[in-house]
Order: structure tokens, then sequence, then C-alpha cells
């Protein structure tokens, strides 16, 4: 896939993590669960005990999984981050208990959430002390060799257009386009450095890539000459 065609694609909808409603009946197992969890007193204590214990290992899981990629790190730090990402995801399970609707295991359903929370604190850890860049490193990662001289031509004349367009947006729009489009920023990063969320990210990287193919349409080309 070239730099174009990853500026352009539409963007993927962040995975939900909440269960389309379903009318079969709950396992015992994850009966039991939302039972304690629901409960008061020290049955309720007993069960967040034990969900977060279930999400310390679902985090360690995804921890070492993802250690190859972070050799930086050491294992007291590590474990910091796999108990940091379980609380989370125990805060989050804890609201949002009424989406879950069965359609698996209760476990399996939390699971997603340490997972999920590691990945992102993982990811955060990366790119800890680097600078994250606004802007397009070089151009000339929009060019392909082999290309023959006509093709080479009007790939020339579209990354100029494309040059253009991006030109066009707003400097938050350009910022947000680049940097996790191109320049492969993880949105979770970048929402951090900017202080903005997810989910106002996805919507800016929607309207940056929406306007940047309006604009080449308005120059005469067609979109499967960027994919």
């Amino acid at each position: 896939m070239d730099a174009c065609t990853v500026l352009l694609e539409p963007v993927k909808a962040r995975p939900n993590l909440s269960l389309v409603p379903s009318p079969s009946a709950l396992d015992d197992d994850s009966r039991d669960w939302l039972r304690g969890l629901r409960s008061e007193g020290l049955e309720r204590e007993e069960t967040v005990e034990r969900l977060h214990l279930l999400l310390l290992r679902a985090a360690r899981f995804e921890v070492a999984r993802r250690r190859p990629t972070l050799p930086h790190l050491r294992g007291n730090e590590l474990d910091d981050i796999a108990h940091e990402a379980a609380g989370d995801a125990l805060m989050s399970v804890l609201v949002r208990l009424d989406d879950f609707r069965g359609e698996s295991r209760f476990t399996t359903w939390v699971y997603k959430f340490a997972l999920l929370e590691a990945a992102v604190k993982l990811r955060k850890r990366a790119w800890q002390g680097r600078e994250v860049p606004l802007e397009p490193e070089t151009w000339g990662l929009f060019e392909s060799g082999g290309a023959g001289p006509a093709r080479e031509a009007f790939q020339g004349e579209l990354i100029d257009a494309v040059r253009d367009g991006i030109a066009q947006l707003t400097l938050h729009q350009r910022q947000v386009l680049v940097a996790l489009a191109l320049n492969g920023v993880p949105i979770d990063v970048l929402a951090e450095r900017l202080e903005s969320t997810r989910g106002a990210l996805y919507k800016t990287l929607h309207d940056a890539r929406r306007a940047l193919r309006a604009y080449l349409a308005s120059r005469g080309f067609e979109p499967e000459d960027w994919i």
C-alpha cells in the first residue's frame, strides 16, 4: 500500500467492546460474575478482587507478548504497566456492566478491556520522549520505483495535487492526517500530545481525508488513480 492510498483510505471504525444485544440466556459462570459485581458488601469486594486478578493475568499476557518491541524496559517497569492496565480495565468493566449481553463468556468479554489497556499503555511508553512528527518527513515516501515514464509523470502530478490538497486543510487536520496516516504515530500517543481524545482525532482524520479526496476530484483525479 503506497502513501497516497494510506492518506486517502476511509477511516476504519474503532472496535467497539460493547456486544450486540442478544436474547440468549447467560451461562452460569457469567451470571455468577454479574451477580457478584452487582452485589454489596463482602461478596462484591471479593468478586472485584477476583476480577482484578483475572484482568492482571490478561494484561501481563499482552505485555509479555509485546515485550520484544520494548527491549529497553525492565521487568519491573513492564509489571507496573500491567498493573496499571489491569486497574484501568477494572474501572472500565465496572462502569460498563450493562453493555455485556452474553454473546460470549463474561471472562472473554472482560479480557478485551485488559488487552486494550495494556496495548495502549505500551504504545505510549514506546513513544515516551520521542518527538511526534506532524509534518511529512519526506515527500519521497510517495515515490515508487520501477514505473514507466508515463506512470511516473502521472504520479508526479498526483503527488503535487496531494501536497496542494493537504495545504488546503486546516492546520489541525493537516497535523492529524500526516501524523496518523503518513508518519505512523499511534492515535493514543497523538491524543495525549495534542490533549485530545481518540474519538475527536478519528473525526478529524475522517474530515481531512474527505476534504483531500474532494480536492483531488476537483483536480480531475478518480479514486482508482491513488489506489
